[in-house]
């Protein structure tokens, strides 16, 4: 969770003050802003949100521990980036806007429909929270299914390629030809909360190009995550822009809208965990479980213990749940518990699968898979992160988790493919004598953009990167040289 609460402050930090004031003017978004902020932040902008003075600095060091002075220094720079406080004469003021948009959040006077309008009327095709569950697992697999190659898999729509290519998430322009990308790999490995961000902020980085109202785009999304699941809300509180995002946003599962012209829309699980600390799981299917867990009975009571039988496995798991699956062995033996299409599919990118059985499937790591899965760009400690996190229980007891043989023989096969890697750069030689060499060479090493050297030739290779500077800097020199030449022969 905190990566993900860092990615997204991160992004409002970088927004204009005059945008973040507007957005302050939402409740909704304001307390959106507050549940992401860590908790010495929480605690900061609590205390001030009902005092009417400036909060003395003084009075703020007595409140903090003196081993945590680095983090209030910390927390001080990411509330003043999000301008929510401002500093003047050693005390510490609440952002007006934003203290009244907290305080009407809290209080629930409200006056405007921040946190959307709820439908008046019955929907005659109302449809129940385990079918918006459904709904949200479904889109939301399928879109993962088509990142791992899953075969009969059915090819998203063009807005959603769009975004997995713009995020560097799948790479090839043709939907038949794309393939995952080194961090598409490692987004897989994330939790299904900081993987609908992940799209998301690239969604308000291609609204920014195409003239979207930047405001407009995250005050919706910070609305889904205050909605209720299970009730129905009517777009007349939307503006354009947010009529648009929620085409987009049906795609993903974030929410559900019987048809295009529908005036009401249902938001799913995946829109009212946006903003919640909910994230530990590791996947939309797991965190629904866990939201909707019922007393253990006899007829679930294997699913409860982690077991997975061929009635209980693991199909409607995204990425598969807390419990691991994994079994590895010293000879590369692998074995997993799983009948989940999307968890065989991820596997089948850096293992060689030799059986299938009802609720298993067993394979070889082998030099062909591996070499095979490094050429897409996957890395050889996303494979090894990607085995130690679904690694079985039984394996987890054990220390290390994985055998050594095989991670070390993992990252072998990686240094064999990187023996040679070609660098684009700019060679720079012909230098009248060593001093000129050396003056040059030092300068390019202290830019750190020197990929190659040899001092008894006299050359030196630099990065595309870094020529531009050290050739500025070379004919600096040479100007300097030759205003003095000139000096003295008058």
């Amino acid at each position: 969770m905190s990566d993900l609460r860092s990615s997204v402050n991160e992004y409002l930090e970088g927004l204009p003050e005059t945008v973040l004031t507007r957005l302050y003017q939402s409740p909704a978004t304001c307390l959106a802003i507050f549940r992401l902020l860590p908790g010495l932040a929480k605690h900061l902008v609590l205390g001030m949100l009902y005092r009417d003075d400036p909060l003395p600095l003084d009075h703020v060091d007595t409140l903090v521990n003196a081993n945590s002075q680095r983090l209030q220094g910390e927390t001080h720079k990411k509330l003043k980036g999000l301008h929510i406080i401002r500093e003047r004469h050693h005390a510490l003021t609440l952002n007006s806007t934003f203290r009244t948009s907290f305080q009407n959040a809290l209080t629930g006077s409200d006056g405007t429909s921040s946190f959307g309008i709820a439908c008046e009327t019955e929907d005659k095709h109302k449809v129940g929270i385990p079918f918006l569950e459904q709904h949200a697992i479904s889109r939301w697999e399928s879109i993962l299914h088509f990142m791992v190659g899953t075969q009969q898999t059915e090819v998203p729509n063009d807005g959603v390629l769009s975004l997995l290519h713009h995020s560097g998430l799948m790479e090839g322009t043709d939907p038949y030809n794309m393939r995952i990308t080194n961090a598409g790999f490692q987004f897989l490995l994330q939790d299904v909360n900081a993987q609908i961000w992940t799209l998301l902020l690239q969604y308000l980085n291609m609204a920014e190009k195409l003239q979207m109202d930047p405001v407009d785009v995250l005050n919706f999304i910070f609305m889904l995550g205050s909605l209720e699941l299970g009730k129905d809300y009517s777009l007349s509180a939307l503006s354009g822009t947010q009529v648009h995002m929620l085409e987009d946003l049906r795609d993903y599962g974030i929410v559900y809208q019987r048809k295009s012209s529908s005036r009401r829309f249902y938001p799913t699980r995946l829109a009212t965990t946006l903003t919640s600390d909910a994230t530990s799981v590791r996947s939309a299917a797991s965190s629904m479980d866990v939201a909707m867990s019922k007393p253990v009975t006899a007829t679930n009571v294997s699913s409860a213990n982690g077991v997975s039988g061929a009635g209980s496995g693991t199909s409607s798991s995204i990425m598969g749940g807390n419990t691991g699956f994994i079994i590895l062995e010293t000879n590369f033996r692998l074995y997993a518990y799983t009948d989940s299409p999307l968890q065989i599919a991820v596997l089948n990118l850096f293992v060689s699968l030799k059986s299938r059985f009802a609720n298993m499937v067993a394979g070889n790591i082998t030099r062909e898979s591996v070499r095979s899965a490094l050429s897409n760009g996957i890395k050889a400690d996303q494979i090894i992160q990607y085995l130690t996190v679904h690694a079985h229980p039984q394996m987890q007891k054990s220390e290390p988790i994985l055998p050594p043989t095989v991670v070390d023989q993992i990252k072998l096969w990686q240094i064999e493919m990187d023996r040679i890697k070609a660098v684009e750069g700019y060679l720079f030689t012909n230098f009248r004598n060593f001093n000129e060499y050396s003056m040059v060479a030092t300068y390019a090493k202290q830019l750190g953009v020197v990929v190659w050297e040899s001092q008894a030739k006299r050359k030196f290779f630099v990065t595309k990167e870094g020529n531009s500077q050290v050739v500025e800097y070379v004919n600096r020199k040479m100007q300097q040289l030759q205003a003095q030449a000139a000096s003295s022969g008058k």
